[in-house]
């Protein structure tokens, strides 16, 4: 994959790419305010990323759960909701755990069973063909004590590398 990268995640930073809106992780990822959902971008084929990601998350030992194909689920449904307006080329996401993360998120307070299982999504627009985008969910919490938001920080720490690796921005 040897494209032209266009990051528009800032993580571990607070820099900003020509304007564009900052996501990833911040300098205080557990603040009142953190960008709820992480974003990296960049030209690339859609078979190839899923499939990196895919490698990504069973290089680490974990097993993919399910495998969500929103962009069949969204065409087989607009008619149904009243449209047909197409927003992916395609967009599919993966759902997985660590047995050993969660246990210690949950271990440092039980409610954070509610952020497991994790997810990752890759997804091309209409409206940009050739651009892929990785993202996810932030796992984090404004409350909890410092044990949760640290077992959290390494659940967000999984996520941000295999979403990095799957667009090859090691």
């Amino acid at each position: 994959m040897q494209a032209s990268v266009s990051l528009v995640a800032a993580p571990l930073g607070r820099a900003q790419n020509a304007g564009m809106p900052r996501h990833g992780l911040e300098e205080d990822p557990m603040s009142s305010s953190p960008n709820p959902v992480v974003i990296h971008s960049r030209r690339a084929k859609f078979e190839d990323v899923i499939e990196d990601l895919r490698l990504a998350i069973e290089a680490k030992g974990l097993v993919i759960d399910y495998q969500s194909h929103v962009n069949r689920m969204l065409e087989r449904t607009g008619k149904d909701v009243g449209s047909a307006k197409k927003l992916y080329i395609d967009a599919q996401a993966f759902v997985f755990c660590s047995a050993a993360l969660s246990r210690r998120t949950m271990e440092a307070d039980p409610v954070n069973a509610a952020l497991c299982p994790y997810s990752i999504m890759v997804y091309e627009t209409a409206q940009a063909p050739g651009t892929l985008h990785v993202s996810y969910r932030r796992p984090w919490r404004p409350d909890g004590s410092a044990a949760s938001k640290a077992a959290l920080l390494e659940v967000e720490k999984l996520l941000e590398g295999l979403a990095r690796e799957a667009l090859g921005l090691r």
